[in-house]
């Protein structure tokens, strides 16, 4: 009889109440982030932070406790890289080649945003605390839901499609291309923090679009779901993907409203398409 596609692809569902309903919550979460991106309700990091600390001022408020954007960044990023690194030393955590490079791959996404925050952005403004705390305890539970996932697989069968080395190669090619559209951004200030002017990034893929960093990190979340295969690790994907082509669309609007001479030819996200 010939197998079912999910079943081809995907371990089976785990038999686990916590799982399932972190990977409903974790994509309806980040699904309803993007609708508010599209919305003009933005995450208040990066240079939306200037956008919404403006709104509040606004309102007559200051959006509570702030972080630089540096410290705020380091905040987001350290927890979840400190749970990738400490399930090899956990004993029975990561069980297997498939578990091994999936906490491997995990924590080198987390060590290079680590790095990038510390040696290659360039920060003008702050950030809440809230936001901080709101995006490490996302990643941190991410990152330990997915090792767990993972950990739940074992025992089970395998799925007769391995998607393994090709996930490796989807997640190299992500992780290799999100650091170096990140660093082309942070040429764009070479005078430091202090260089607060914003301006139309101009080599590579931002020729075409105006974020390839986020094309290339959708693209490392697909190779973190190839290499796993869980329904969670799918679902964190999706969900990532569905916030981060609304935040671009957010960007785009962002500098055609910042620059009278921005090309309308210039995509959100995909080169030609979208």
């Amino acid at each position: 009889e010939r197998e079912m596609w999910p079943s081809s692809l995907l371990y089976p569902p785990p038999a686990s109440a916590f799982v399932t309903a972190v990977s409903v919550v974790s994509f309806a979460s980040l699904a309803s982030a993007g609708l508010s991106e599209l919305r003009g309700q933005h995450m208040a990091y990066s240079k939306f932070w200037h956008v919404v600390s403006g709104q509040q001022q606004k309102k007559g408020g200051t959006g509570g406790a702030q972080l630089s954007g540096r410290d705020g960044m380091l905040v987001a990023y350290a927890p979840a890289l400190v749970a990738a690194a400490a399930s090899f030393v956990v004993p029975g955590t990561v069980e297997g080649l498939r578990a091994e490079l999936l906490a491997a791959a995990l924590a080198v996404h987390f060590l290079k945003r680590v790095f990038e925050v510390l040696f290659i952005h360039r920060y003008s403004g702050n950030m809440p605390l809230n936001t901080a705390l709101t995006i490490s305890s996302s990643y941190l539970l991410s990152a330990i839901t997915m090792i767990y996932a993972q950990h739940l697989t074992v025992g089970l069968p395998d799925p007769t499609t391995d998607l393994l080395y090709p996930g490796v190669l989807l997640f190299a090619i992500g992780i290799a291309g999100n650091f170096y559209n990140h660093y082309l951004l942070s040429q764009l200030r070479k005078g430091g923090d202090d260089d607060t002017g914003y301006k139309i990034p101009k080599d590579g893929l931002f020729e075409f679009v105006t974020c390839p960093h986020y094309l290339f990190e959708i693209t490392g979340f697909f190779g973190f779901a190839m290499i796993s295969q869980t329904v969670y690790a799918l679902a964190m994907a999706f969900g990532t993907a569905a916030y981060l082509v609304s935040r671009s669309f957010a960007t785009r609007r962002w500098y055609e409203s910042k620059f009278e001479e921005f090309p309308a030819s210039i995509k959100a996200l995909v080169p030609y398409i979208l």
